[in-house]
Order: structure tokens, then C-alpha cells, then sequence
């Protein structure tokens, strides 16, 4: 689960001052953890009205994170800054992750669950107006009432690619983890259409394309210091940072055919 998978990494880097970018009306912490643990839990959003439907256990904090500027008091300010489902709604992602490596502390990770642009729902939904996208979301994947549909634009929502590992190193990240995930559950009130994506899956999980994923993770570390370019070692290519099997797995988001 999400939760678990944020948890973990959480304790792992000790981290105890985060930000979850985007988590509006639905944090992936509970407050109960957040209280026990003693961790400064900061959520972020776009829209104040979201913020609203939040816990009051949360700190809350209107950002975009697309912007040109920041605001400098957020400044290497943060332990952690994670998201969940939120990187395919960012309308500049070289600006955003850059914003993010500005308000992480040296050490501190930037970790992300995402789904990706090449999966076919995922190029209707960027291609399409946003009121047809949402008839065809109420149709194929129902909403709850807490959270809306939001305007996605796939801005560096991609698989783990070379090229993708070379722009996290441009801006100045450590690549720590980048994996790639297949499948989806778009289709299961067409169950011809969901067998034959199952199968798209298995055939991809042997033969994995990066740029055909469906969903995402990445977990990236802003170094201590800057090492000049000449002296960083090369990254092993995507070809060993695919991760994938043949056995479903639902924990971060719905999804089939992974391995973290």
C-alpha cells in the first residue's frame, strides 16, 4: 500500500519534517501515525478548498510547485517531499522538480508515484476536453465524491528511461530507485478489453519497453555536495532499472505485473 511504501522510506532516511505535494483532501500518512510518530507532516495543494477537506493534524500550505519562483523561506527546508498519483497533473515538470530540489535539505529524498503518458487511457485523458475525459472516467473508473478530476498534462511522466535518469542528474539529483510498472484496471467493465491488456502486460513484463508503462516510481536524493559532472559515475542504463513480474500486485496504486 502507499502508505506503507511512504512509511518505509520515511523511516529509512529519517526523515521527519515532509511535505506531500498535491495530497489535498487525502494525505497518504494517517493522522494518527503522524501525531504517534512526532513527524512534521506538511500537506500542499493548489486549491485552498481542498486543503479544507484535510485533518486539522496536517499543516496546510497553498503551493505550486510550477511556478518560476518560490517562496524563499521553503529553502532546503524539507526532509522528504513525496506525492502520490499527482506528477501526470503537473503542468512543468522541469520547473517542479527543480522547485522540489531547492526545498529539500542536503540528504533529503524526493519520492513519487505517478502514471505515465504511453498507456492508451492516459493519452486519451491528456488528448481529450476535460468534460468528455470526465464522462469517460465515470464510466471506466468512478470517482468518489471527495476527490475531482483534475487536469493531467504528462509533464515528464515517463518510465524510467536513459533519458529521463540524464534530466533528475541535470537538475542534481541522486537517482536512488526508478521503476517501471505495467497494467491497469481501466477496463474491467469490458472484460474482453481487461483480458487482453492482462496479456499486453504479461507480454511487456518479458519484454519490457520503458516508454510503455503505465505507472511509476521513483525515489531521488539530493546530494550532501555538488560533485562536478566529470567525476559522477554513469548510471546503469534502463534496461537494469526496469523492474517487473508476472504476478499481480496492488500496494501503491492498481496495477499488475511489478516488482519493487
Amino acid at each position: 500500500m502507499a502508505p506503507e511504501y511512504f512509511k518505509s522510506l520515511i523511516a529509512e532516511h529519517a526523515c521527519r519534517r515532509i511535505l506531500e505535494v498535491g495530497a489535498g483532501a487525502n494525505p497518504t500518512l494517517s493522522p494518527n501515525l503522524v501525531q504517534e510518530s512526532g513527524l512534521s507532516y506538511v500537506v500542499s495543494d493548489l486549491s485552498l478548498d481542498e486543503l479544507k477537506k484535510t485533518d486539522t493534524a496536517f499543516e496546510k500550505l497553498v503551493l505550486d510547485l510550477s511556478a518560476k519562483t518560490i517562496d524563499p523561506v521553503l529553502s532546503e527546508r524539507f526532509d522528504c517531499i513525496l506525492s502520490r498519483m499527482v506528477g501526470e497533473h503537473v503542468s512543468d515538470g522541469a520547473q517542479y522538480h527543480s522547485n522540489i530540489y531547492e526545498m529539500l535539505r542536503p540528504g533529503g529524498i524526493s519520492a513519487h508515484c505517478f502514471s505515465t503518458l504511453w498507456a492508451f487511457p492516459f493519452v486519451v485523458n491528456r488528448l481529450l476536453p476535460e468534460k468528455l475525459g470526465s464522462v469517460l472516467q465515470d464510466i471506466f473508473s468512478r470517482r468518489d465524491e471527495l476527490h475531482g478530476k483534475f487536469k493531467a498534462y504528462y509533464s515528464w511522466s515517463r518510465g524510467p528511461s536513459n533519458a529521463m535518469l540524464r534530466r533528475f542528474e541535470e537538475i542534481g539529483f541522486d537517482v536512488i530507485d526508478y521503476v517501471g510498472y505495467f497494467g491497469h484496471y481501466y477496463y474491467l467493465r469490458v472484460p474482453w478489453l481487461h483480458q487482453l491488456e492482462m496479456l499486453k502486460s504479461k507480454f511487456l513484463v518479458k519484454h519490457p519497453v520503458p516508454q510503455l508503462c503505465s505507472y511509476a516510481t521513483f525515489v531521488l536524493r539530493k546530494p550532501y555536495r555538488q560533485i562536478a559532472k566529470c567525476n559522477q559515475t554513469k548510471l546503469p542504463g534502463a534496461e537494469d532499472r526496469l523492474y517487473a513480474q508476472a504476478k499481480p500486485r496492488k500496494e501503491i496504486y492498481p496495477s499488475e505485473n511489478i516488482e519493487t
